[in-house]
């Protein structure tokens, strides 16, 4: 019978002496809401996640909140690698946005398989690497794209099949990294071209053809902008 490493194909170039090391581990079953950690907690554990989603978010000082970045299956937390290989305290607050399973590693575990295994040294730097391309990304948006063009973005991204949101107007603020009140405001008005329905605790796309040319429009602008 697999095991769990076995169906995570992530961690289909792992070695089998690797393998069965993290085989020995168990899955754990974190409920959605959970704080994983916060601002200055000390990294406990290398985190695999097999299913779920966690969102990785900074405070500024005046308590405006952003998401850094999300973290799925075959993910890594950036700041946990650092945690848990450089000895960084946490700068930032990760909660389980949905009911989770992962797998933690002890960090000394971590080390050794870093150290010894070609294929697990090569996951946890590519999945490194990717999390650093994110927040180049979050940096991007937030200094040259528009407010319109992210909200259509993530509206787009946390859509599900029937287009609802499920997210209130402060959580699409915090993702986007903007205040409620402007959030707010650009819904009210793309509700009232019938492209949004605002709904208690969700939003509801109508016209996903216009809110995926909202999150098209000005692309060639904005590149324009940052190379001169």
């Amino acid at each position: 019978m697999a095991g769990w490493a076995d169906q995570a194909g992530f961690l289909a170039g792992i070695d089998d002496a690797a393998r069965r090391e993290l085989e020995a581990l168990k899955p754990m079953h974190v409920p959605q809401r959970t704080t994983l950690f916060r601002p200055g907690d000390a990294a406990q554990a290398f985190v695999i996640l097999l299913s779920g989603r966690i969102g990785v978010y900074l405070t500024g000082r005046n308590g405006r909140e952003l998401l850094l970045y999300s973290v799925t299956p075959g993910e890594t937390c950036v700041q946990t690698t650092l945690g848990v290989l450089g000895g960084a305290l946490y700068t930032g607050e990760a909660v389980a946005e949905s009911d989770l399973v992962a797998v933690m590693v002890p960090p000394a575990l971590v080390e050794r398989l870093i150290a010894n295994s070609v294929g697990f040294r090569h996951f946890v730097f590519k999945a490194f690497a990717d999390r650093l391309g994110d927040l180049m990304f979050v940096l991007e948006q937030v200094a040259f794209v528009k407010v319109e063009q992210r909200l259509a973005h993530a509206l787009l991204e946390r859509a599900d099949g029937d287009g609802r949101v499920a997210l209130t107007h402060q959580e699409l603020a915090v993702v986007i990294g903007t205040a409620r009140e402007v959030v707010s405001r650009r819904l009210e008005a793309l509700a009232s071209k019938g492209v949004v329905e605002n709904e208690r605790g969700e939003i509801r796309i109508i016209d996903r053809g216009e809110v995926s040319r909202m999150a098209k429009a000005g692309d060639g602008q904005d590149f324009a902008n940052r190379v001169t």
